[in-house]
């Protein structure tokens, strides 16, 4: 079993800069790919970012591609989402999950989630 727990979000002006941690417990979290989500009311779970067992393959929605970058410790057993450039529409909640070795875009595939950070951005 794997508990994940994000921190670091908060209030910012837009064009400035956040990162985000998200801490799991558990023996598995070196062979774990993690991945980044965000929400809104209304909506559902965007795609953010994800990076696999070892970081060496990582990918990016369109919309942050170029401002935010996921990388991990997995010393720390910790991963991190570094945000950049923040904009309004970034405003959301943003969630840290954990699946198996393997990268995603897809909420469904992964099997743990934390409670989220909200992350706004005012203008």
């Amino acid at each position: 079993q794997v508990q994940v727990v994000e921190s670091g979000g908060g209030l910012v002006q837009a064009g400035g800069s956040l990162r985000l941690s998200c801490a799991a417990s558990g023996r598995t979290f070196s062979s774990d790919a993690m991945g980044w989500f965000r929400q809104t009311p209304g909506k559902e779970r965007e795609f953010v970012a994800t990076i696999n067992w070892n970081g060496g393959r990582r990918y990016y929605a369109d919309s942050v591609k170029g401002r935010f970058t996921i990388s991990r410790d997995n010393a720390e057993n910790t991963v991190y989402l570094q945000m950049n450039s923040l904009k309004p529409e970034d405003t959301a909640v943003y969630y840290c999950a954990a699946r198996r070795i393997t990268t995603s875009t897809l909420w469904s595939d992964y099997d743990y989630w934390g409670q989220g950070t909200q992350v706004t951005v005012s203008s």
